[in-house]
């Protein structure tokens, strides 16, 4: 049996089912006997109880800070006495069976926040009401699962994965993960790339259909999931597994060599992170530093916001940790789907991809920005860094931002503490950018290219909209003109031009990308191995050649087919 979904993480696992079904959220809605309050109530206090023990021993695994904080955000949540409280009278006062309680206290709980009218909050909202429903399965004899205690090469099946949920997963024995949701640039595969763990999502399984246990193959290169394969697709799944580690083994002679094509055109290879942490597995691959710093990934679940010491001491340590090499720090891109619930309250939004995001959301709250650039200045004074603006559309977004940054310093300066130069920059990721570039080159060192969103907004299709996804991808000929004018631009200007987005992830794209001209690619680090050995074994004008036929394609086909051509000339 087969199974079809988005690849989102290379790679091909192989192990057995491990089935994360959705939880049995059925409710007793009848009218409680009086005699049986206390049992009830006894009830939902052993299933709580029991979903904090869960979480407190996933705390006791060797977390992350910030994975730590995810776990404990849900932890502190079922300690609340007030909470508990609250189960406890329903059931008593209104004669509720303990489910229905539990779902009419976790839903007011969810709905408080809603009522902010704060998009930011939404999401956690979605957590409590998500945590409610996994004691109610507690309750119903499922949803009971441990996710720090899977097994031993495992395909872990579910329906989704809140990053909460993420955090617990024991890494080293997770061989593939498979979801019934999500796409290429969700929150769960920007995850499952940075741990270098194959994924598939929106893959269209069937819990029913399935089983712990079963013989399973997940290729994440053609998106097919295999259960319970046949002798023979069992035999071409493992000669084309052998034939990626032997690769593997290859690519690892690029580790410590520039990234330099045969012809001797040199790229920078950097890499997108989120979070500290991701910078150990840089040594291991051959970065040249941080093309991404996505620090709004900072924010997730923390109780406040992180004030100037607080990112200081994370941005210090990051450019310590690459030990000179470049960081370009994005600061931070809040709004549209990246919601948190630290964050100061905003009215909702009808059209929040097109709403306040981004820069405009930074200039709406300058305490918050001049704290990021306080501490993003401070830290310049210690090695290298880059600062870019993320959803910036037209120049005076660009001189008000500056302006804060002069501000800035004459405050650091008054204050007598030291501060370094910066190199500054914008993510192109609008027509609109593309189109005002000229404008704000004056002011720019670099530029780069946010290819998830410039697709988005140039092709008018929602990339969290999983039917959009397959019909109106990134790599089309609309979005490829948008890359080329920003080079042209560029260049012109005498002004650097990267490129961040999923595309500069794609071994077939990325040589591409590079013919057009790009300076450097930011890609994911689990990307990056095969990535740089693909631009160091190719030649620069063989790219620049593949650049003018990528261009020059009308249609979504003959790009694909150009792509196709590459990966078997490879």
């Amino acid at each position: 049996m087969e199974h079809k979904g988005i690849a989102v993480s290379a790679g091909i696992a192989r192990g057995t089912s491990v089935l994360f079904e959705p939880f049995d959220n059925s409710l007793d809605y009848r009218l409680l006997p009086l005699y049986r309050v206390p049992h009830e109530q006894r009830k939902a206090a052993v299933a709580i109880d029991r979903l904090c023990e869960q979480l407190s021993q996933s705390l006791q695994q060797h977390l992350s800070e910030d994975t730590y904080a995810l776990v404990e955000a849900d932890l502190l949540l079922l300690q609340d006495d007030e909470l508990r409280q609250q189960i406890h009278n329903s059931i008593r006062e209104l004669q509720l069976a303990a489910t229905a309680a539990i779902e009419r206290v976790f839903l007011h709980q969810a709905s408080q926040l809603a009522a902010l009218d704060d998009p930011l909050l939404a999401q956690r909202a979605y957590d409590v009401t998500s945590l409610g429903k996994r004691v109610i399965g507690i309750i119903n004899g499922v949803g009971d699962q441990l996710l720090s205690n899977i097994p031993p090469d495992s395909i872990l099946l579910a329906e989704d994965l809140t990053p909460a949920e993420f955090a617990q997963l024991p890494l080293d024995r997770i061989k593939g993960i498979v979801l019934k949701t999500g796409g290429l640039t969700s929150h769960t595969a920007i995850l499952a790339r940075a741990a270098g763990i194959p994924a598939l999502l929106s893959c269209g399984f069937n819990f029913d259909e399935l089983k712990d246990g079963l013989p399973m193959v997940l290729d994440a290169y053609t998106g097919l999931l295999h259960i319970s394969p046949d002798e023979q697709t069992n035999a071409e799944l493992l000669a084309k597994q052998q034939n990626i580690e032997k690769r593997k083994k290859e690519l690892s002679k690029y580790r410590d060599r520039p990234c330099q094509t045969q012809d001797n055109h040199r790229i920078q290879l950097l890499a997108n992170i989120a979070t500290v942490n991701d910078i150990a597995r840089l040594t291991d691959i051959g970065s040249d530093g941080i093309g991404l710093f996505r620090t709004e990934f900072l924010l997730m679940d923390a109780k406040r916001i992180p004030d100037e010491k607080a990112q200081f001491t994370q941005y210090y340590e990051a450019l310590h940790l690459l030990g000179g090499k470049t960081m370009t720090i994005r600061t931070l891109d809040i709004g549209a789907d990246k919601e948190f619930a630290c964050l100061p309250n905003k009215m909702a939004e009808d059209n929040p991809a097109l709403g306040v995001r981004g820069v405009r959301y930074s200039l709406l709250h300058r305490n918050m920005l001049r704290s990021q650039l306080r501490a993003v200045l401070r830290v310049a004074a210690f090695g290298p860094v880059r600062l870019m603006f993320p959803m910036l559309t037209q120049v005076e977004e660009l001189d008000e931002l500056r302006q804060e940054v002069a501000l800035c310093q004459q405050q650091l300066a008054e204050e007598g503490k030291s501060f370094g130069e910066l190199q500054y920059g914008i993510v192109v990721e609008t027509p609109a950018a593309v189109l005002n570039l000229d404008s704000m080159l004056s002011q720019l060192d670099f530029v780069s290219i946010g290819s998830n969103d410039l697709a988005q907004y140039t092709l008018a299709a929602d990339r969290t909209n999983q039917e959009l996804t397959a019909d109106y991808p990134a790599f089309s000929p609309a979005v490829l003109k948008m890359i080329e004018m920003t080079v042209t631009a560029a260049k012109k200007a005498g002004v650097s031009c990267s490129l961040c987005g999923e595309m500069a992830s794609d071994p077939r794209i990325a040589p591409i990308l590079v013919g057009m001209g790009l300076d450097e690619l930011s890609v994911n680090p689990a990307s990056m191995p095969e990535v740089k050995a693909l631009l160091c074994e190719g030649a620069y004008t063989k790219f620049c050649d593949l650049a003018r036929q990528a261009l020059a394609c009308k249609r979504l086909s003959d790009l694909e087919s150009l792509l196709m051509s590459c990966q078997a000339t490879n």
